[in-house]
């Protein structure tokens, strides 16, 4: 009776001390279900008495079988706790004892597979020095030098040939240029540019004089230059128009044909000579026509030509109708009033008009000290308007004046 009092007591005694090795386990699986909980673990159910004498028992031959069995007492030698686990407790175990300990140098050998670096992650002071970052464009500047290197149109236009610095002075157009996209905006309009007849060489001057053109739609552009067709007007004096009077595509088919109207009816002309006119001078569709009208008037009330007169003057001398009044009123004085020449003859040669003031009072004063100064077609050692203006100072004093040019230069001094 007494031995058997001994071994209950025993057991027991085994009975706690297994209950105190198996209550840190079922901790850590309390805390790893709560952390799969988000940080709240549920609450495990409650076990009957029966489950708990039940579960003493088995503890109880667990640890009398594994550490106190006959066998290992009579040979000495006493079995591990590792030996009488569960097999996949000791699967997990091998597992972790074959890992191998990888070098750093080995993960990353290749640096191609290396995952992008976190925006939060510390660097040293030296990988920081080695960071370079690219100029943000500024917010706010007075020339598009600033914003070339930050956009490609900008510098595309450049390498093109367009000079950004009269860009900037037309009234917004640097703005407008900040706004484009070369391939979807901008492409297009040289490739129509190109069809029309503008030379390659030419077209970066010509959007640097024009380049609102950019941002006008394409089926406009196209439906003036169908409408110059219709008017007879070849590609070539398309082409030629177009490149001389860059804004001539910025305005619309029915200011076109007012414009064509306008100096067909006020100067008398034919459909032809209209057509050759503007030709000759494009920037008369596309610029103001108050001075024109005002010089028309000029030339008929304070010069006193007569009207045919004046188709003529124009016809032959069109940039007449372009003008300074004052230069004009200055130059008409001169020949007429001072050199003596008459209207008519005026009437045919009208280039006179384009000729410098100086130039004329020059040569004119220095015939005059020669006794060359002969303007009447009827009288000999007549000399023609022509030939007065528009022939190198060279050969006007062998051909004309009959003297050299060094003379010519010493009676200049003497002025």
């Amino acid at each position: 009776m007494a031995s058997w009092a001994r071994q209950v007591s025993r057991c027991c005694g085994l009975l706690k001390a297994a209950r105190a090795a198996e209550l840190p386990r079922s901790l850590r699986d309390r805390s790893s279900t709560a952390q799969a909980c988000g940080g709240f673990a549920p609450l495990a159910p409650q076990p009957s008495r029966n489950d708990v004498l039940l579960w003493r028992w088995q503890a109880y031959r667990h640890v009398s079988v594994g550490s106190c069995s006959p066998d290992s007492a009579k040979d000495g030698s006493f079995s591990s706790p590792e030996s009488n686990l569960p097999s996949p407790v000791k699967q997990e175990q091998a597992k972790a004892e074959t890992l191998p300990d990888l070098n750093a140098e080995i993960l990353y050998e290749d640096w191609d597979d290396i995952p992008p670096s976190s925006a939060l992650e510390e660097i040293s002071e030296e990988e920081a020095v080695q960071i370079t970052a690219e100029p943000l464009p500024p917010l706010q500047s007075s020339t598009l030098r600033d914003y070339v290197d930050h956009s490609e149109t900008l510098a595309k236009l450049v390498h093109l040939g367009v000079d950004l610095s009269q860009v900037e002075k037309r009234q917004k157009a640097g703005q407008l240029l900040l706004t484009l996209d070369f391939e979807k905006d901008i492409r297009k309009i040289l490739l129509f540019l190109k069809d029309v007849g503008v030379e390659d060489n030419q077209l970066g001057p010509f959007l640097t004089k024009n380049p609102y053109i950019l941002a006008e739609d394409l089926e406009a552009l196209e439906t003036r230059v169908a409408y110059l067709k219709s008017k007879k007007f070849g590609t070539a004096e398309i082409a030629q128009m177009v490149s001389r009077a860059p804004y001539l595509l910025l305005f619309s088919v029915e200011r076109l044909d007012n414009r064509l109207g306008f100096f067909k009816n006020e100067l008398g002309l034919s459909v032809k000579k209209t057509k050759d006119l503007v030709i000759r001078l494009p920037r008369l569709l596309t610029g103001k026509l108050e001075p024109v009208k005002e010089n028309l008037q000029v030339c008929q009330i304070e010069l006193g030509f007569q009207p045919n007169e004046i188709q003529q003057i124009v016809f032959r001398t069109p940039k007449i109708l372009t003008a300074s009044k004052k230069r004009l009123k200055q130059t008409f004085d001169y020949l007429h009033n001072i050199m003596g020449i008459p209207h008519h003859m005026l009437t045919r040669f009208p280039q006179v008009f384009n000729s410098k003031l100086l130039r004329i009072k020059e040569r004119h004063m220095f015939l005059m000290f020669l006794g060359r100064a002969q303007y009447d077609p009827a009288q000999p050692s007549y000399i023609s308007l022509d030939q007065l203006v528009s022939l190198p100072d060279e050969v006007f004093c062998t051909e004309i004046a009959k003297a050299s040019i060094q003379d010519f230069e010493k009676f200049l001094k003497t002025l």
